[in-house]
């Protein structure tokens, strides 16, 4: 009878761990995909999560994708242009041409995503300015103009901090 006990026992134990071996496989194969902003390329997720933290460190509160901003990464055919914001009539639609996505570094994508939120969220227009040094003195600067952009890690904040202070 002990014979049949053990046999029965280390069955039982079998059994259990089998099921939890699969059950816990199975869950690690799933993808988690949480969607965190409807009819936007994955690709821009992070710009545009840095944009609403950037904008609350400086008192402003954005949810993105509540607001209804979509955003895709394909062919821009205009040469020079780097982004575009359609926005207006409830649309707030970022494209980043894929070109220029392709080759440019991590600061550089953030300049232009952040530059067309500036259009599509904060209705921003373009600013033209520049320092007497020649440095423009916004990311909201259309590229039209002689200004020399500066956006770079040491500058970063400056331009954050004038692109969210809603002035012009």
């Amino acid at each position: 009878m002990n014979v049949y006990r053990l046999t029965f026992l280390i069955c039982l134990i079998t059994l259990i761990y089998s099921c939890e071996v699969d059950s816990i496989q199975h869950i690690e194969d799933e993808p988690i995909q949480e969607e965190l902003y409807n009819n936007v390329d994955q690709r821009l997720w992070t710009h545009f999560q840095q944009f609403e933290r950037e904008a609350a460190k400086r008192g402003h509160n954005y949810n993105l994708d509540t607001h209804g901003t979509t955003g895709e990464i394909s062919a821009i055919p205009e040469d020079g242009v780097a982004g575009t914001c359609q926005y207006g009539n409830h649309i707030n639609h970022v494209t980043v041409d894929i070109e220029f996505w392709d080759r440019a570094s991590n600061l550089l994508r953030e300049f232009v995503v952040f530059h067309e939120l500036g259009h599509c969220v904060l209705a921003r227009d373009h600013k033209e300015s520049s320092f007497s040094n020649g440095i423009c003195t916004s990311i909201m600067r259309s590229g039209t103009q002689d200004c020399i952009d500066a956006y770079i890690a040491q500058n970063r904040d400056y331009y954050l901090d004038e692109l969210f202070s809603m002035s012009n």
